[in-house]
């Protein structure tokens, strides 16, 4: 995936986008890139950034990967049918890195597989999902 990211394609950020601080780096086809800065209110008892953050990048980059149309005119929406989360590794860096890629489907759902990196580049986690598209507005 190019580091490219069309700004007009960037949708105005969420409530939770907002409150978490992560943003998208890169958006293409069957592609996308989010990060999110860590910062202490993310963090676990045990000083590490929570499970449900993991999740969350993880189904938002994937939601993504499988929604680009290319088009602002256009947006395309997923909600999530299923998400498993595999955590594997703890976070050593400043910065969480979600990459995920649409793995196929067709008409209505589709599926996808992302990971979790930090910027030092340890793989912190991996997932996998299924989606439905919501018709269009």
């Amino acid at each position: 995936m190019t580091d490219n990211l069309d700004p007009a394609l960037i949708e105005p950020p969420s409530a939770l986008q907002n409150h978490l601080g992560y943003e998208m780096t890169g958006w293409a086809r069957d592609h996308a890139r989010i990060e999110l800065p860590l910062a202490p209110f993310l963090m676990n008892r045990q000083g590490l950034p929570h499970g449900g953050i993991h999740a969350t990048l993880l189904d938002t980059a994937m939601g993504y990967a499988g929604c680009y149309t290319g088009d602002p005119q256009h947006p395309q929406m997923a909600l999530t049918l299923s998400l498993t989360v595999n955590y594997l590794g703890q976070a050593q860096g400043t910065r969480l890195i979600a990459e995920a890629r649409r793995t196929g489907g067709g008409k209505t759902t589709f599926f996808a597989e992302a990971t979790v990196h930090d910027d030092t580049g340890a793989l912190i986690a991996t997932g996998t999902g299924v989606f439905r598209y919501r018709h269009r507005r």
